[in-house]
């Protein structure tokens, strides 16, 4: 049941995951993270949100040097290469979890502010 105080406009401050999904991988000290909305017509909000420098500091206590953003926007998607983020790479690190599906998780908990209609 919807509250009629809230519209669907209404904007909503979520976990990027009631937004968008993710897939993750990584090659050595490298992690590759892809978000994709839910709805397309989120791409330009979530665009706004989620710059490098956003991303970069979210990762910065796992060492993160770099973020370069690729914009997918016709499917419409986002692709961030995250470098020296995996403690010398899956297997050069003792860490027991370090590679990228885990640490996707962190980006998908960014909060964004969005309208109501778009989150899950």
């Amino acid at each position: 049941m919807t509250s009629p105080l809230l519209s669907d406009d209404t904007l909503v401050t979520v976990p990027l995951h009631s937004v968008a999904h993710g897939r993750a991988g990584d090659k050595g000290n490298r992690l590759n993270i892809s978000v994709m909305p839910y709805d397309p017509a989120a791409y330009a909000l979530l665009a706004e949100q989620l710059s490098e420098a956003k991303v970069l500091a979210l990762f910065a206590h796992r060492g993160a040097a770099r973020v370069t953003r690729y914009d997918l926007p016709l499917l419409p998607a986002f692709n961030f290469v995250i470098d020296d983020v995996l403690e010398g790479g899956v297997n050069g690190s003792l860490n027991l979890d370090g590679h990228g599906k885990s640490n996707s998780f962190i980006l998908l908990g960014l909060p964004v502010t969005v309208p109501r209609k778009f989150v899950r």
